[in-house]
């Protein structure tokens, strides 16, 4: 039975028992940032296990994609090494949303692998937790599994529930016991039962597991029964599909036949059982999903997980004997296995082609420098030996071999890797880089005070009692006229830089006493540090003061800050839904957007982005912005970046069609943005483009310009704005028209300077002739076809032709066939550019070079006569 049968008779039965079957979700969770990759079935339906979420079914089933390798659940180094291990699996699930419970569970579980899967009941053993003897029951007296093949787990980690069979969501909330099924391989398998001394063996292997959650946790770890327990179960389609198959190992099986075939056509591999295949087979489908779902290769986060394993899979290749990329070729042969189950990979295909050969062509450049490196410093080594944290540290900073790759290349020698010196010499380059930086003076204040009290969403103006001041990051209790210090204010309507929004500027006043704040920087995550100048008067820790916003400034950086949000609506509305903000520089000039994408955005991309924000600010709607849960926010559609920290309450911003979770200040409506304009747009770090845009007066001000220069390049050429365009075309071809024409009289003055040439030469001996001359300001295009008209005038010829102009030199040379044996142009033209300090080459017949010294040219061309002669074996004439 093929894998894709499998999986669809799997789906087939659950649908007919009622269950809706549901499409697989991301691997990107979208109902859980602080998780980084969707690793079970269950991920999707976690909002409905804990009541926040309903659906309009109770029942269902799927065959969820998943990925394990990174964070806690990290099987990347496994992969390649074991029988079942993967980056990427498909969990095969049934789902019960307090509807049936354990005895439907089982019974459907018996029922698929013994009379649709057609597997001998005799193989099948369970297991079940120790204390729940419902399940017991259900397998012993209903089902019919002899007692012996039933195998109590109990809790083997220390405390009452701590046991493999018994599932808990976190620390606190649904739980249960849940029943295990194994597949017996045989005697001829090494290994013991569950349970058993020997359970860690291969004969007896996990095929699916039922959760039954039962109970609620609470924080003192008391179980109540819940009031509709539910069931989720998870079967591994490439283990089920090896136990079908017949085989032994998960690689083995159809869909890992074909993956590795094409990994070993493209590698040129014969060995069709080499581990190095099984790595790339498994990698080509973790990689291309990730893909499809949205991430590329970065240097954090989700993309760094998928730049390890791009690059484990091409360190196999190089391994193999393949230096050239070759991992994206094989995308092909895997829509072919998996495009009918997952439509959303065929249409995908050629786009994570492109990001799989851009990152092969980024890596494979440094591949081969850094594994002379590491196998310099493995030859150094014993076996069971350690690779020193300096070295590790140079391979993963110089040449980007993630360390897990370095790793996985030592534990193939036996050798050990040194992560407490790779850590040591990560902490000495931060430590550098941070003294290198210029770091706000706020850094390491000491505050004890009372929390800052912002005021500026609704004002920008208002009174706020001095709490601290700071000169030099000492805490003083007055500053005067002439000092640079930092003002806290217990309150105050000025904005502190945060979430790429820049600090406001403005003034604090109060009884003759002037402070101009030129920034606003937390000191701590809700004190905010006024940095500026005292102007006038004296300002001490106590006095009220009267505190006021730039207004110009802050609108301005409102402008921006909320076009920012329209505008990355707007790339994931034309890019895609892969399209993640990876920082972002908001002020009173510009906003500037750093953004996850492969590929630079074509003019018609960024005209689309330009024309939906545009029409969003025409519309203009409201903003709103409200306070609520973080659960509450992300299950109302809240955009939340991915690595960001956010608290229990958070603040959501609705602006146009965008929601996100932000802090910052913005307009009252999308119409105050005014006018918003795209001005830059290109590349910071791999699979990161960046774009810049202004907005209001500034974007006005841009058009003006712009329109400006329009106007005074129409007056220049003597057309109206709208017919520069052909006007400009017009001129370009008058300039290529004369350049031809130029390059005719050019040609046509060089054969005249070549027949008086001629004249020049010098006979050598017989027939053949010598000529070389100096030719100040000739064009160097030219003297190459002065030669060959003199090659075909003189018949026996060698000619060096050299012409000085502008500080620089250059040489052509050449050589009539009938004595390249004997004189050859490269070294002629080589001999005389190193006596004018540069270089030459080329063919016997015809090479071109070129020098600087301009003083040395005389007595280097003196030099040709006796040099020719000597290659001639000719008498050098005195």
């Amino acid at each position: 039975m093929k894998t894709s049968e499998i999986r669809q008779k799997f789906l087939s039965f659950f649908e007919s028992k009622g269950h809706q079957i549901v499409a697989s979700s991301s691997l990107v969770p979208g109902n859980d940032p602080t998780l980084l990759f969707t690793n079970s079935g269950m991920v999707q339906f976690k909002d409905v296990f804990t009541g926040a979420e309903t659906r309009p079914y109770v029942r269902a089933t799927t065959s969820q994609r998943c990925v394990r390798a990174g964070g806690k659940h990290n099987d990347l180094e496994n992969v390649g090494y074991t029988a079942r291990h993967h980056t990427f699996f498909e969990m095969l699930g049934n789902f019960s949303f307090g509807d049936y419970f354990k005895r439907d569970a089982i019974r459907y579980a018996w029922e698929l692998l013994t009379t649709v899967y057609m597997l001998p009941a005799e193989k099948l053993w369970v297991t079940v937790y120790h204390e729940d003897d419902e399940a017991y029951d259900i397998w012993a007296n209903e089902i019919g599994v002899p007692r012996e093949r039933i195998i109590r787990i109990g809790d083997n980690k220390g405390a009452r529930y701590a046991s493999d069979n018994f599932w808990q969501m976190a620390d606190t909330g649904p739980c249960g016991p849940c029943s295990e099924i194994f597949y017996d391989h045989g005697p001829n398998v090494w290994g013991g039962p569950p349970g058993s001394p020997d359970e860690d063996g291969d004969r007896y292997i996990e095929i699916w597991n039922l959760v039954f959650m039962q109970f609620d946790r609470d924080a003192a770890g008391n179980l109540t029964p819940l009031p509709k327990p539910c069931v989720d179960t998870g079967m591994g389609l490439e283990r089920i599909a090896a136990v079908l198959q017949n085989v032994h190992s998960n690689y083995e099986i159809d869909l890992f036949r074909n993956l590795i075939a094409a990994a070993a056509r493209e590698t040129g591999t014969s060995n069709l059982e080499d581990n190095s295949l099984k790595v790339i087979a498994d990698h080509i489908r973790a990689c291309s999903f990730l893909i499809v779902d949205g991430v590329i290769p970065s240097n954090e986060g989700r993309g760094y997980v998928l730049r390890r394993i791009v690059r484990r899979a091409l360190r196999h290749g190089h391994k193999l004997g393949q230096p050239r990329p070759f991992f994206h070729r094989l995308v092909a042969d895997l829509v072919a296995e998996m495009g009918e189950a997952y439509p959303e990979l065929a249409a995908q295909q050629a786009r994570v082609e492109q990001v799989l050969r851009q990152e092969e062509e980024r890596f494979i450049e440094t591949l081969e420098h850094g594994m002379k490196i590491l196998e310099s410093a493995l030859a150094e080594i014993p076996e069971n030996g350690v690779l020193d944290g300096q070295t590790l540290f140079t391979l993963y900073d110089t040449y980007g071999f993630p360390v897990d790759l370095t790793a996985d290349i030592c534990r193939e020698r036996n050798v050990g890797i040194d992560l407490d010196g790779f850590e040591a010499a990560m902490q000495r380059q931060r430590e550098q880089a941070r003294a290198a930086g210029k770091f706000k003076a706020a850094e390491g204040l000491s505050y004890q005070g009372d929390e800052t009290r912002f005021e500026g969403y609704d004002s920008l103006q208002g009174t706020g009692r001095v709490t601290a001041l700071y000169v030099d990051g000492t805490g003083v209790e007055s500053v005067q006229a002439g000092q640079r210090a930092i003002v806290v204010l217990d309150a105050t309507p000025f904005y502190a830089e945060s979430g790429g929004q820049v600090g406001d500027t403005g003034v604090l006043e109060a009884n003759g006493m002037r402070f101009k704040v030129a920034d606003t920087q937390k000191i701590q995550a809700n004190v905010f540090g006024h940095h500026g100048e005292v102007l006038e008067g004296e300002l001490r820790v106590g006095d009220t003061v009267q505190a006021q916003v730039d207004a110009v400034h802050r609108v301005r950086t409102m402008r921006n800050h909320s076009a920012t949000h329209l505008m990355h609506k707007a790339l994931r509305e034309v890019l895609g839904a892969h399209v993640q903000q990876r920082g972002s520089l908001v002020d009173a000039e510009k906003t500037r957007f750093d953004f996850a994408h492969d590929a630079p955005l074509t003019h018609e991309q960024i005209a689309r982005v330009e024309r939906i924000v545009n029409d969003e600010i025409l519309e203009n709607r409201a903003t709103a912005a409200q306070l609520m849960s973080y659960d509450e926010a992300v299950q109302g559609g809240a955009v939340a970046l991915f690595g960001e920290k956010y608290g229990d309450v958070v603040r959501v911003l609705d602006i146009g069609s965008s929601r996100e979770l932000c802090g910052g200040t913005h307009v009252a409506r999308t119409g105050d943005i005014g006018l918003f304009k795209i001005i830059s747009e290109g590349g910071v770090a791999a699979g990161v483009r960046r774009v810049e845009a202004i907005t209001g007066d500034n974007a006005l001000a841009w058009v003006h310009q712009v329109n400006d220069t329009l106007l005074r390049a129409a007056s220049t050429v003597k057309a109206q704005p709208g017919e520069l365009v052909d006007r400009i075309g017009l001129l370009q071809n008058q300039v290529r028209t004369l350049e031809r024409e130029l390059e005719r009289l050019k040609s046509k003055q060089a054969a005249s300077m070549g027949s008086n040439l001629a004249e020049q030469a010098v006979v050598l001996d017989g027939d053949s002739k010598l000529l070389v001359a100096s030719l100040s300001g000739t064009d160097p295009k030219a003297l190459r076809g002065m030669v060959d008209q003199l090659k075909d005038k003189l018949k026996s010829v060698v000619v060096l032709l050299a012409a000085p102009a502008d500080g620089k030199i250059s040489l052509v040379a050449g050589v009539t066939p009938d004595l390249v044996d004997r004189v050859k142009a490269g070294e002629l033209v080589g001999m005389v550019a190193a006596q004018v300090g540069g270089k030459g080459g080329g063919r016997p017949d015809m090479a071109m070079g070129g020098g600087t010294n301009v003083e040395a040219l005389p007595q280097a061309i003196a030099s040709v006569e006796a040099w020719v002669r000597e290659r001639l074996g000719l008498q050098v004439q005195a």
